[in-house]
């Protein structure tokens, strides 16, 4: 039986205890709240000898708590989850489990490395109604599924600190119950196609932001795959039907209490078959415990199966619903005051944790010559970021793995330098710029001239929120242009201290040298660095027009005569040694025109060999075999996952011999490993 300690002594965690007095699988042990009081009334309503606590530490730190359910502000569900799951805690979150996808993505994460459950607390996901429904649906009862209503909204009155109204704790209708329609959505939508949830390939949404600063009311037009559209709403000052109503081919369901069912005491619910604008069936669905219970029971059948995925509600699902719940509030220009610099000012993460080194951080350094820092051998790339929250979780998580270099570019947005700004402000709220490497690149074609690489580098400064780079990296040349007058430029800026070493990228080794040799003759800094494509797969065509690749044996050898620094793009070749690539697989037209070749075939099948003998993924291998370069050679990589960002870094910890190094390059094709 589980011993369950609650955080938060509010309605909801009232009737999350009353759920939890008809489960048989668990019981109250131990309430916290900050007012001890209501800790006392709450825990009295359990049965036997149930703690008190006026600090969630202590009940964290109580070794007799198994399973901990947090029934807090929106604001503070990051941190207690966290809290909970480093103190050795299964942890069943209310919805929403984080203000935005970044924040869930750290919260599994933990979950992850923890090796304890992790689920959202959707209580409908675990209804005996809700599993019906996926079963009429699998059953094709009403043929295909094209249209889907939901809604879940109520009527109140704006009060001052009441957190359904106030923007610093998260409130508005979206949050707070508008997430159940859009998981419902996803849910339907996903059960419709044989997948257990779906995502929208597009979302229109209108509302009212209201003088609080929450959103009021609001709904969302959402297209599935498959041409399915579901229209949702939400409000927490307005009365709606909270029903569902799915549209199908040759029928309609119609379910006129998605979200509770039976009710908090069970018994039954019903979901109706529509025909020719009839009811002509009226399934009736039994439920023998009250709704809360029945999420209870759920979860702690999979705590005892040892699962970490959560088969109500997953990992994926929950991080696939707050994506959705990003994309409905940016629509409207709702962003809440913890997502903005000044609300993730400090060196905490978004956990509310010290940034600091992990212990079991592998990342190793490397020299630049005429950098006095050293450089992370694994550089981040600043260009996907979508929000400053998925730019701290990622920025924040690559600091703690002992990473300090950045890699970021004028050209990587079209919409105003998007990405320079996100880290401009990641920067302001997270100070230590002394500690980071930033490189900074510019000129890229059309604009490869000294005149447009001087006014870009300007700009680029301001959205970074920094006087300077450390690096400097022109991101094409231009053989219209003498070297010199590229050199002369550079040089104007070493001397000015915008920049300490500069370097080109996509340029021929020719050019390089060229450059070297006139920076030679007039008593110049010359290019210290180069940043072209590597990678064990060959680059066959160029990704982007301009592209020059590094992989060829002759660049290499000049390389490592010259022990220039390489800062390698798409190290990893796009995927190529994950499943996405196959010599039958042709569905990524990219992938097929600059990697499928039978030599880069029997590369990948030599890293899956390896990868099978060292414990790792092939992926691992190959960007092992980049960084076993025989000079100083960084990979670019641009994860827009934690998962992804863990991945990269296991490549790491593999350690490539000489033999091994030949034998994946095809050098001896006749060795074996």
């Amino acid at each position: 039986m589980l011993q369950w300690g609650v955080l938060g002594a509010g309605n909801i965690s009232g009737a999350f205890v009353a759920g939890l007095a008809q489960a048989p699988s668990g019981r109250l042990a131990a309430v916290a709240s900050r007012e001890l009081a209501k800790a006392q009334v709450l825990a009295a309503q359990g049965d036997g000898e149930v703690r008190s606590y006026a600090r969630y530490e202590d009940l964290l730190a109580d070794p007799a708590i198994d399973a901990v359910y947090i029934g807090l502000p929106h604001t503070e569900h990051l941190r207690w989850t966290v809290a909970a799951l480093r103190a050795g805690k299964h942890v069943l979150c209310e919805k929403p489990l984080a203000l935005n996808h970044a924040e869930a993505m750290l919260a599994f994460t933990e979950a992850e490395r923890a090796g304890k459950l992790l689920m959202e607390a959707f209580m409908y996901r675990c209804l005996p109604q809700t599993a019906k429904l996926v079963e009429l649906l699998q059953q094709g009862i009403i043929g295909r599924v094209r249209h889907i209503q939901a809604s879940f909204s109520f009527a109140s009155s704006p009060r001052a600190g009441s957190r359904l109204w106030e923007p610093s704790l998260a409130g508005g209708g979206i949050m707070d119950v508008g997430c159940y329609p859009v998981s419902m959505a996803r849910l339907v939508a996903g059960v419709a196609q044989g997948q257990p949830f779906a995502q929208p390939v597009s979302l229109q949404a209108q509302g009212r932001i209201g003088e609080t600063g929450v959103d009021e009311w609001a709904v969302a037009t959402l297209l599935f795959p498959g041409d399915i559209v579901a229209q949702i709403a939400t409000g927490i000052c307005v009365e709606q039907e909270e029903s569902l109503r799915i549209g199908g081919s040759t029928g309609a369901l119609v379910v006129p209490k998605p979200w509770y069912g039976a009710g908090s005491e069970g018994g039954q619910s019903e979901i109706l078959l529509v025909r020719d604008e009839a009811v002509v069936e009226r399934i009736v669905v039994d439920a023998p415990y009250g709704l809360y219970a029945h999420e209870i029971e759920t979860f702690a059948a999979a705590v005892q199966q040892g699962a970490v995925a959560h088969p109500a509600m997953s990992a994926a699902d929950s991080l696939g619903n707050l994506a959705v719940l990003d994309q409905w509030r940016r629509a409207l220009g709702l962003v809440f005051p913890r997502e903005t610099a000044v609300g993730l000012a400090g060196r905490n993460n978004l956990a509310g944790l010290p940034i600091t080194r992990r212990a079991d951080s592998v990342m190793q350094y490397g020299k630049v010559p005429g950098l006095d820092k050293p450089v992370s051998r694994l550089v981040m790339g600043v260009d996907n970021q979508e929000s400053l929250p998925h730019a701290a979780a990622m920025f924040d998580d690559y600091l703690e793995r002992g990473g300090n270099t950045f890699d970021t570019a004028w050209v990587y947005d079209f919409d105003g330098g998007h990405s320079e700004a996100v880290w401009g402000d990641w920067l302001r709220a997270r100070g230590g710029r002394d500690d980071l490497v930033l490189i900074s690149k510019g000129a890229h074609t059309p604009n490869c001239t000294p005149e447009a690489m001087q006014r870009e580098f300007a700009e680029s400064l301001e959205r970074l929120s920094t006087d300077h780079a450390d690096i400097y990296i022109l991101h094409r040349d231009n053989l219209q242009v003498p070297v010199g007058e590229f050199v002369d430029v550079l040089n104007q800026h070493v001397r000015a201290g915008k920049f300490k070493v500069f370097g080109g990228s996509n340029w021929s080794l020719e050019r390089v040298a060229e450059a070297n040799a006139y920076a030679a003759k007039h008593g110049l800094q010359g290019f210290s660095v180069l940043s072209n494509q590597l990678s064990l797969a060959r680059l066959l065509s160029p990704i982007w027009a301009g592209c020059v690749s590094a992989g060829d044996l002759d660049s290499r050898r000049w390389l490592t005569e010259q022990q220039l620094a390489l800062f390698a793009w798409s190290s990893q070749a796009r995927g190529f040694f994950t499943d996405r690539a196959a010599p039958d697989r042709l569905d990524d037209a990219e992938l097929v025109r600059c990697w499928y070749s039978p030599e880069n075939f029997q590369r990948r099948e030599r890293a899956q060999q390896l990868a099978r003998e060292k414990g790792v993924d092939p992926i691992n291998v190959a960007l092992a075999w980049v960084l076993a370069q025989p000079f100083p050679c960084f990979s670019l990589i641009g994860p827009r996952t934690l998962a992804e960002t863990a991945s990269s870094f296991r490549a790491l910890e593999v350690t490539l011999s000489a033999e091994e190094l030949a034998w994946l390059d095809l050098a001896d094709p006749g060795a074996s490993a």
